[in-house]
Order: structure tokens, then sequence, then C-alpha cells
């Protein structure tokens, strides 16, 4: 018998993964929501196109997660920014933040969905790394790996008065 090359205990079920993605997509519309609020009229539609692009990424996963037999996670009502976000500048560094953080767990699930869900995972990885570089204006050699942390998803916040994302 040939031992498996991914043991079901050494990655995350495609549940998690997949749980883990749509708790992303949560926080990424609550972070554009910020940075549309904080951007230039000339960024604008990008920030918009980003916004409406996570947001059905979120429904997306919304139905993985159900029809994997879960219960999808709910946003938090707010959601701790890595960074203070007074001006445009700092809302386009978010953007590039944000995009980096989904990378990093679109990453997570390439490992752990089958081949359809790795193919999905790998377009969003993808994209998120596109929007980053064009944020940022500068890119990585290996988007969602180098940038991966333990915190690769912003953490809800206990009050809706704290800086949120």
């Amino acid at each position: 018998m040939t031992p498996s090359p991914h043991p079901a205990d050494a990655r995350p079920t495609q549940l998690s993964a997949v749980q883990s993605a749509l708790a992303a997509e949560h926080a990424a519309v609550y972070g554009y929501g910020v940075v549309g609020g904080r951007i230039t009229d000339d960024r604008r539609k990008e920030a918009r196109e980003a916004y409406d692009a996570h947001r059905a990424r979120r429904d997306v996963l919304h139905r993985t997660v159900r029809d994997l037999g879960g219960t999808p996670a709910a946003a938090a009502a707010a959601y701790e920014l890595p960074f203070p976000v007074p001006d445009a500048a700092a809302a386009i560094r978010l953007a590039a933040e944000l995009e980096d953080r989904l990378a990093a767990v679109y990453a997570g699930l390439v490992r752990s969905g089958d081949e359809k869900r790795r193919a999905d995972a790998a377009a969003a990885l993808r994209e998120a790394a596109v929007r980053a570089v064009r944020w940022r204006g500068s890119g990585v050699a290996f988007p969602g790996l180098v940038e991966r942390a333990a915190d690769s998803a912003p953490s809800p916040s206990a009050s809706a008065s704290a800086n949120a994302l």
C-alpha cells in the first residue's frame, strides 16, 4: 500500500480552508469599505471593482461552506485595522495589505481543496496578487507564500468603535 501524499491529518480540511477564505473575504469587504471612504476619486473605480469582486467571492464561499455541510462563518461587526488609515495613501497601503492577506489564505485553500476548489483558489490567489501589484506598484516573487503570517486575516474587533479591519 502506498501512503497518501497528503495525509488527511497533515493538511486543513476543505471545510476549514473554505471557512478561512470566507472569513478573509468578510474582512476584505469590510476593509474595502474603509478604503472607499479614504481613496481619491482617480482610484475610486478600482476600489469599487475590488469591493464588488470580494463580495462576489464571499457569496460563492458562503454557498460552498453550506455545500460542504458546514455553517458559514458570519462577518464580524468590525475588524481591527493593521494600521491607521487617515488618508488616501494609507488606504492604498490597506488595499495592498488586504490582497496580500487574501493571497495567503487562498494559498492554503489551494493545498487543501479538491481539483475544482484548487483551480478556483488558484484563480482567486492570482486575482489578489494582481490587485496587490496594482495598488502597491510592485509585486512579490511568490504571492501568497511570503506574506503568510499567523494573522493572515484581520481579526474581528470586540467593539465597533475601535479601528476596524
